[in-house]
């Protein structure tokens, strides 16, 4: 009996299906939550930081943090760690997708629903309309964002799976007999091949976190203990890379040859290496664009990624989700003014450090900004060694404060 990975849109039977899946043949259940506990064990990091990962938006920052493609490595890891060891396993939800097709006996199967049904058994629940189509919404759009980053796929692209099943008027039963009878087939039995592919897959997660801690994403594949990686991004000198990837992922146990390709993303041009010692995640708010454009440009090239916006709402509506370090906020902007930002920011989430850059303040408002807990209030033009100096100075602030436990 080969292992099964079930997928399916919500409100589609999901947890009956499961359940008698479960039952009947014997198999234990893996979700989400049991491998991201594993995780969390044997890493130390928060299981609200894996469930992020998982399930939520990637944060404007990623891309000078990189920690989504970390956490997702991790939660590789773990879930070959499971492969290897659990035969004839039912695994269930946001981890199935990250399992690779060449593991045959992992039968990968989604269920799925149109909208209309979805609703109609939603409302059979109790649920109201509205609410209804909130929570299908809302778990589309994880599915989704989840997919895109792992494949630019849609979440329910017929490609990730082995076999779709539309549920329609069947019921749970008619779908759990659907799978066992897929179970069967030739296909889906556990080979060498297939074993081999698991070994695989975990070496794969641990060179991709290697690389990743170093700054460099790239795709990685692995073939019976080969590795090829894939580079998607510029560079100034292919060969230098290429010995530099290779060394990373040499320093990986078990990796017996490294080949490095040239991806479509793959163009000449000038590289650098993304080493951000500084803090990563530095939110700019200013109204005037070309002015915050070449900030956040000549920031990064001091190695502070930054994300600007362009006004007060979109800076909190930005701070719920992707949570900055340090703000560098304007006080003069139309709509919501610096100072309620400011305000707001503290009151939402204090731990984020408020640094004032402003050319039309009075000294009463830099009294007031600090009372209102400002780490520094700067002047324009700023002298950009001033304040990139002044937001290492915050994040170092905020570094001592979580070692303390803060």
């Amino acid at each position: 009996m080969p292992s099964i990975a079930l997928f399916f849109s919500t409100f589609a039977h999901e947890k009956e299906i499961t359940d008698k899946l479960s039952s009947s043949l014997g198999l234990d259940v893996v979700n989400d939550e049991a491998i991201l506990h594993d995780v969390s064990s044997k890493k130390q990091i928060p299981i609200n930081k894996l469930e992020q990962c998982l399930y939520h938006k990637t944060s404007v920052f990623n891309q000078f943090t990189l920690e989504k493609e970390r956490n997702a490595a991790f939660i590789k890891s773990a879930l070959a760690e499971r492969l290897d060891q659990g035969k004839n396993v039912i695994y269930q939800g946001f981890i199935t997708l990250l399992i690779p097709h060449d593991v045959t006996h992992v039968l990968k199967v989604l269920v799925v629903d149109n909208k209309e049904e979805r609703m109609r058994r939603a409302t059979a629940k109790g649920i109201s309309e509205k609410d209804a189509a909130h929570m299908i919404h809302a778990s589309d759009q994880k599915a989704y964002e989840w997919t895109d980053f792992l494949f630019q796929k849609e979440a329910y692209d017929k490609s990730l799976y082995d076999i779709v099943i539309p549920i329609g008027e069947s019921s749970a039963d008619d779908v759990v007999g659907l799978i066992k009878e897929n179970c069967k087939k030739i296909a889906v039995l556990e080979t060498e091949s297939s074993q081999q592919a698991v070994k695989d897959f975990a070496l794969s997660a641990q060179v991709e976190h290697a690389l990743l801690l170093k700054g460099q994403k790239v795709e990685v594949e692995t073939r019976d203990s080969r590795v090829f990686l894939k580079v998607n991004k510029s560079t100034f000198s292919f060969s230098k890379l290429t010995e530099k990837l290779s060394s990373i992922a040499h320093t990986v146990q078990g990796v017996k040859e490294v080949e490095v390709l040239q991806g479509k993303g793959y163009r000449t041009s000038v590289y650098r290496d993304q080493q951000f010692e500084l803090p990563p995640k530095v939110l700019l708010v200013d109204d005037e664009r070309e002015y915050v454009q070449t900030l956040s440009e000549r920031l990064v090239n001091r190695n502070v990624g930054s994300y600007a916006v362009f006004d007060g709402q979109q800076a909190l509506d930005l701070i719920d989700d992707d949570k900055p370090d340090v703000m560098v906020l304007d006080l003069k902007m139309p709509g919501i003014n610096g100072i309620e930002v400011l305000t707001q920011t503290k009151r939402k989430n204090p731990k984020i450090e408020v640094i004032i850059l402003t050319g039309h303040g009075s000294e009463a408002d830099r009294k007031t900004c600090m009372e209102l807990g400002a780490f520094a209030y700067l002047q324009k033009p700023a002298d950009i060694e001033k304040l990139s100096g002044t937001i290492s100075a915050a994040y170092t602030k905020i570094a001592l404060s979580n070692a303390m436990g803060h």
